[in-house]
């Protein structure tokens, strides 16, 4: 499978669960993280979707954005797991992993620019 089809895959499966998520945050009293982590989850599949987009285009650089686009899913994917079960069970995934995905979205977004900085493409 290519990184392409398991990038859309993934953001697919991001975008299904950021909607999973705000609609169990507006069910259930108490669960205002669970709500940010479904915002956060649809925030990025776009992202994940439109960057996929653009480096098949040749936009953004190829090895750079797979780095980048990877970041971002792992990056979101931690961070809404973290505030998922802080919301449901009122604890965290791990020590620190909120942050710990918080600093992937980071990496990830600043990746991108750097991969639209050294495209060949205009």
């Amino acid at each position: 499978m290519t990184a392409t089809k398991i990038h859309l895959i993934l953001a697919a499966l991001m975008g299904l669960a950021g909607v999973a998520l705000l609609a169990a945050a507006a069910h259930v009293t108490g669960t205002q993280n669970v709500g940010t982590a479904g915002q956060i989850l649809l925030f990025h599949a776009p992202a994940v979707i439109g960057a996929t987009a653009a480096r098949k285009a040749g936009f953004l650089t190829d090895f750079v954005a797979r780095l980048a686009v990877s970041a971002l899913i792992l990056g979101a994917a931690l961070f809404a797991a973290d505030l998922t079960r802080r919301g449901f069970f009122n604890e965290g995934l791990f020590p620190r992993a909120a942050p710990i995905g918080g600093w992937f979205m980071l990496g990830g977004w600043l990746g991108l620019a750097v991969a639209a900085a050294l495209a060949p493409r205009n």
